[in-house]
């Protein structure tokens, strides 16, 4: 039954990778892609962009100005070498981005005036621009909900979302306190909380178990707050592919750790002072037992050291004190919930050890191996298949070897739900893609919104088509050359006005048509019918190959040949 329950647990995983991590999903708002915020730093202010997973910053296109004229001083970090068909090679920004922009010569009146540009794969989205006051920053953070020129009237606000996550920490500390190194010590390490006297209530228990447990995760939360200062330096370095590559070469090296190739922790005489120190302090006294849990949070152990190293990137990543503090508490909390219940109850409540242990600190191993599955895929972001189908398989062989049917089984599953992938870096399945057509579309150009409505009334087409294009955009360019190229798409827009509007320049005109349109990125295209209204659910977004775009388009034209 136990195993019926894996697989079934494991299959459903699959298909919601198969559904989800490796097909396309509607674009994020850009306020969603790309999260900016400003904050100040002594004679300074900070720049940060927190960039969504597969949407990347163009690093030519990010400006910052004040009254029209460049600041100077501005040191970018190494971005990462980007080839674009039309563009050729880029240099781009993915994951974070911050900037220091210095601020001692500037009067605090002054605005700052900072614009960029993204995209991801198939859809880009027009330069967008973010006005902040030094004045404002000084004293306050300016975050994506303050001032903005931006084209779309609805900003999402994520930021508060995006500390979710930090939850998990609670579940990573409580599967910890179940390894191999941490629960033979509960009892004992309870033993000591309530002291070698009588045993006190249960009201008391709880509180002695409490007070301990709130003294380590004081020593963790000191640690991630520490860590958290330095976090914007640390920023900076993870732009650089010699850091991201020299971080992930640690991380499978600790990771091995928790396979037992080796063991981490303090040295003995680190540990051996530390623990004397802990013996001084008295069992059953409120002060003397949260010095003790304390002093516990600092001895490393061996099946924590490699995890907590991990939380720590995390950590030093987000450059946030909140964020900081809050996961190292509540990662030290998962870890003396078992404590707390121990000390209450009694061993009565604990499992026994066993082989499960072990794999539970292996299983920690292959999480552990994810941080530099998602370090390297930052340096090599066009191997993010293969470094993912890596992971898979050794996890799939670890798997085989506790369980060869069940490995065989789960390894099975895992490649059904990633056999249809077509993108992956080595293979080009794309068959517009081999298309060398260039396209001989005659588009009528739309220069506003109000002109747009004059083109619709008097459409004598049975739908019209608007296509949002810019020089900027390579998906748009994609369109134009294998899409609407092909003899069978232009076969179909004999019947169809075709409007084009030209975005490259971020005009007073293209931002209201945007506006009025509701349009989030390019490339957009439109469809209206004959009473210059959208037609529902015919909106596309992101590049489509001319088969893609037929399966749409034709359905629209039946329905209206038929009302006619």
């Amino acid at each position: 039954m136990k195993h019926f329950l894996l697989l079934l647990t494991l299959f459903f995983v699959a298909i919601t990778a198969k559904a989800g991590l490796f097909d396309k999903h509607a674009p994020l708002k850009v306020d969603e892609a790309f999260i900016f915020s400003a904050e100040q730093n002594q004679q300074q202010v900070n720049l940060h962009w927190q960039i969504a997973d597969g949407y990347y910053l163009y690093k030519k296109e990010i400006h910052v100005e004040i009254a029209n004229m460049p600041v100077k001083g501005i040191v970018f970090p190494a971005g990462e070498s980007h080839k674009d068909e039309f563009f050729g090679e880029v240099e781009i920004f993915t994951h974070h981005l911050t900037l220091a922009v210095p601020i001692k010569d500037i009067p605090n009146d002054s605005q700052l005036s900072i614009s960029y540009q993204g995209c991801t794969e198939g859809f880009c989205y027009p330069p967008e621009t973010k006005l902040v006051n030094i004045k404002d920053v000084l004293s306050k953070q300016i975050s994506s909900e303050e001032q903005t020129l931006s084209e779309q009237d609805h900003l999402a606000q994520q930021l508060s979302n995006s500390k979710y996550s930090i939850f998990w920490f609670f579940i990573l500390g409580l599967g910890l306190a179940f390894t191999p190194c941490v629960l033979p010590m509960l009892p004992l390490l309870s033993a000591i909380v309530i002291g070698h006297g009588q045993r006190p209530s249960t009201s008391k228990a709880l509180f002695l178990s409490f007070v301990y447990v709130q003294g380590m995760a004081l020593t963790y939360t000191l640690l991630g707050l520490i860590v958290a200062l330095i976090g914007l330096p640390f920023q900076v370095a993870l732009q650089s592919p010699y850091v991201l590559i020299g971080l992930s070469i640690l991380f499978i090296i600790l990771s091995l750790s928790m396979f037992g190739l080796f063991e981490l922790q303090l040295p003995v005489a680190w540990q051996t002072k530390l623990t004397l120190l802990s013996q001084k302090q008295k069992g059953g006294v409120f002060s003397g037992v949260f010095i003790m849990g304390m002093i516990s949070g600092l001895v490393a152990s061996p099946c924590t050291t490699a995890p907590l190293s991990g939380v720590l990137l995390y950590v030093a990543q987000s450059g946030d004190l909140l964020t900081g503090g809050i996961t190292l508490y509540l990662l030290a909390l998962g870890m003396g919930l078992p404590l707390m219940l121990i000390t209450v109850f009694g061993n009565k409540i604990l499992p026994k050890s066993g082989s499960w242990m072990i794999i539970i600190k292996e299983l920690f191993g292959f999480v552990l191996l994810l941080l530099p599955v998602f370090l390297l895929i930052r340096v090599f972001p066009n191997w993010e298949a293969t470094i993912i189908v890596i992971w898979l398989i050794a996890f799939c062989c670890w798997v085989s070897s506790k369980r060869y049917w069940v490995g065989l089984l789960v390894t099975f599953i895992i490649f059904f739900s990633v056999n249809q992938f077509s993108h992956f870096p080595f293979t080009d399945n794309s068959a517009v893609g081999k298309q060398k057509i260039l396209s001989t579309t005659s588009f009528q150009v739309v220069s506003s919104y109000d002109e747009l409505q004059q083109l619709l009334k008097a459409n004598p087409k049975s739908i019209a088509m608007l296509d949002l294009y810019a020089d900027w955009c390579v998906a748009c360019k994609e369109f134009e050359k294998y899409t609407f190229s092909d003899p069978r798409v232009q076969q179909n827009f004999e019947n169809i006005l075709l409007l084009q509007a030209d975005m490259t320049e971020n005009s007073s005109e293209n931002i209201q048509l945007m506006k009025k349109l509701n349009v989030l990125g390019l490339p957009t295209i439109i469809f209206f019918d004959q009473n210059a209204q959208e037609i529902e659910n015919s909106r596309i977004t992101g590049f489509m190959d001319a088969e893609s775009f037929l399966k749409v388009l034709k359905p629209h034209l039946m329905s209206r040949s038929h009302n006619e």
